[in-house]
């Protein structure tokens, strides 16, 4: 018996609870009159004299009934965006061309022609070495030379008179071919005694002091041509197909994020790096007032398109145990579609679902929505006391 009536007594708590919660729900929650009112509970609450909230819209005067009982909402247009695919990256800066300056020949380096810092032009001796062995050989190849020149006239002149054969005769012309050959050899050697830049371009620091002997292996000094610097960056492998030589991007440096520069896209390496799986890409950047040097490290940003998506204000965006979804406006009715975002975009969300563009999401109201609730919407209502003025101008600070 006593458990009956404690039975009894837990049931009466409950559905006290449940009465209240009901009284609540209408009192303080307006768009829940149209959910009452199908449930036949709304006629019964204003008998009682429960002071019902007043809706927005004025559907409800003086305690009377809610007309189509259809559920108060704010929409939003469905609108059409590209999804917008940027890449970041670090990369380092390389010279337009840069040449290591090495001997060719070892030796005692005897002279530097040029200072660091100077530009020097194509073909420009920036240093020379030792070189009085290579002159004194130089010299000498010339008497010979001369020397085979006489001989050869001697006896042309002989020859004239029947005194020189033609064996004689070409026994001289080879001796001045020899001889010739002998100074060009000379010659050469010498020239390699001097250390010339193969490029225009700055000149860095002197690496060696005058006096020391230098080798192929010694670096003299380095020239760069950076009147354009390039970058060295990579990329998803992902992206393969999608960039291309002439692609614009951005540039900042990482030393100065304000420094904001332009370039574009040089050249894209042939083959993915199988350990990172990424691509090789080279970027250039014009260098037109020399502050940019090789070895900076940069940020790049590319901005590539996409696809086309619609677009939903993000206060449309729901989600359920299955995920994301919307509740699209059709025929005055509401419809849950499942969506799955894709990006956020200028105030907006890129959803991929069973949406049209020029479509009408709700924004606001969703609480009391089931699927084939029948809908009145605010922001399509002439005698919304502004609401669709104030809605537009919402969407507006939004994006």
């Amino acid at each position: 018996m006593r458990m009956i009536v404690r039975l009894i007594g837990q049931g009466l708590v409950v559905v006290a609870i449940v009465v209240m919660a009901l009284i609540g729900w209408a009192v303080f929650l307006p768009s829940s009159h149209p959910v009452l009112d199908r449930l036949g509970l709304l006629q019964p609450l204003q008998e009682l004299g429960v002071p019902l909230a007043e809706d927005d819209s004025g559907a409800r005067q003086g305690g009377g009934g809610f007309g189509s009982g259809a559920v108060q909402v704010m929409t939003a247009v469905i609108e059409e965006a590209e999804m917008r695919d940027r890449i970041a990256a670090i990369g380092t800066g390389e010279a337009l061309s840069s040449v290591e300056l090495r001997p060719e020949v070892s030796g005692r380096l005897a002279e530097v022609r040029v200072s660091a810092g100077e530009v020097v032009e194509r073909g420009t001796v920036v240093a020379r070495l030792d070189a009085a062995a290579e002159q004194i050989a130089r010299d000498r190849a010339e008497l010979m030379l001369d020397e085979a020149l006489a001989t050869q006239d001697r006896l042309e002149r002989l020859r004239e008179s029947g005194t020189a054969t033609d064996v004689q005769i070409r026994e001289a012309a080879l001796g001045v071919r020899t001889a010739e050959l002998a100074v060009r050899q000379a010659e050469f050697d010498l020239s390699r005694r001097e250390i010339v830049a193969p490029i225009t371009g700055w000149l860095g620091l002197i690496e060696t002091e005058v006096g020391t002997q230098v080798g192929p292996d010694t670096t003299i000094a380095r020239v760069d041509d950076r009147s354009m610097i390039l970058v060295d960056f990579r990329v998803p492998e992902r992206l393969v197909g999608r960039i291309a030589a002439g692609d614009a991007l951005s540039v900042t440096l990482l030393s100065r994020p304000d420094v904001d520069l332009d370039g574009q896209v040089r050249a894209v390496d042939t083959r993915v790096d199988e350990a990172s799986r990424t691509l090789r890409v080279l970027a250039q950047v014009a260098n037109d007032d020399d502050r940019l040097r090789a070895g900076m490290a940069f940020s790049i940003s590319l901005d590539l398109p996409g696809e086309h998506y619609p677009a939903v204000d993000p206060l449309a965006i729901q989600w359920g145990n299955d995920g994301a979804f919307v509740w699209v406006i059709r025929d005055d009715t509401a419809h849950r579609v499942p969506v799955r975002v894709v990006q956020r975009s200028g105030g907006l969300v890129l959803v991929r679902g069973d949406l049209e563009p020029d479509e009408r999401v709700v924004r606001e109201g969703v609480q009391s929505l089931r699927e084939g609730t029948e809908v009145e919407d605010r922001a399509r209502t002439p005698t919304g006391d502004g609401a669709e003025s104030a809605n537009a101008e919402r969407d507006a600070s939004e994006t």
